[in-house]
């Protein structure tokens, strides 16, 4: 389930626990990505891979195993800094949500550079109906993972999920095939950073993303088939000094660390 994106980062599966049934579901997973299954230690046969996909009883994690990296990645939607408790209160005020075009309603997006499917479920949570498109297989596993977990918790957040779906594949291929009806209102791509000053926690994540995709060197060819399928809008997060993806944006929504690039269709 790889394509030409998917960067050859030593990678392997393995379960934490000896549970025949989470090792089982580690086994399956690993099958699913075309990815070595690590059962036990590695040995000096197997090698040391520089990231594991590991199956808990809890969830699934990302994890480096060089000495002294940092905590696992994983993807939570009930708790956790960007979970449901703390997304459901969000105001549509907020740039991201004044971008997307939300003063006038409800509305469709294509996320086609979900990633983690932060702003997705951001999103999703602020009333849009969002279509998540993640080209790595690894993160979109992780994500999956975090969709399972989070199903049930709530009537509230079972409402988001119902309007949040995930999508694996390359984004300018899927974006061709919504026409019509299928069009969404609004595409938001959130291309891959150059390395810069963030949080401990977005440098981790974005380095480990960086490794699984690389700099997304297709951002150009993205955001023209964006604009070709979008009804309204195209929105493009960008740090706060960064030049535009494309064109002179229509319009500029700042936050305190990033900006919102609108194209209005």
């Amino acid at each position: 389930m790889t394509d030409k994106y998917f960067n050859p980062t030593s990678i392997a599966v393995t379960a934490e626990t000896g549970d025949d049934r989470i090792r089982l579901v580690a086994v399956s997973l690993a099958r699913e990505l075309s990815l070595p299954f690590l059962d036990g230690e590695p040995t000096a046969t197997t090698g040391r891979p520089e990231l594991l996909l590991v199956q808990t009883a809890e969830r699934l994690e990302l994890r480096e195993t060089r000495r002294g990296s940092p905590r696992p990645i994983y993807v939570d939607f009930v708790g956790g800094p960007l979970g449901f408790r703390r997304l459901s209160g969000r105001s549509r005020r907020q740039p991201i949500a004044q971008a997307i075009g939300l003063r006038g309603g409800s509305i469709t997006v294509v996320d086609a550079t979900a990633g983690l499917a932060r702003d997705s479920f951001l999103l999703a949570c602020l009333g849009c109906t969002v279509t998540a498109i993640e080209r790595s297989p690894v993160l979109a596993a992780l994500v999956r993972d975090g969709i399972i977990r989070a199903e049930h918790h709530s009537p509230q957040l079972d409402a988001v999920l119902a309007r949040f779906s995930l999508v694996l594949g390359d984004a300018r291929n899927v974006l061709r095939n919504m026409t019509g009806s299928d069009a969404p209102d609004t595409v938001y791509l959130d291309p891959m950073y150059p390395p810069g000053k963030k949080t401990a926690l977005v440098k981790k994540e974005m380095r480990v993303c960086r490794r699984l995709v690389g700099d997304d060197p297709d951002a150009g060819e993205l955001f023209e088939a964006a604009c070709r399928v979008a009804k309204k809008r195209v929105v493009v997060k960008r740090q706060l000094h960064s030049p535009p993806l494309g064109p002179k944006p229509t319009t500029t929504h700042r936050g305190t660390r990033v900006r919102y690039d609108v194209y209005v269709m």
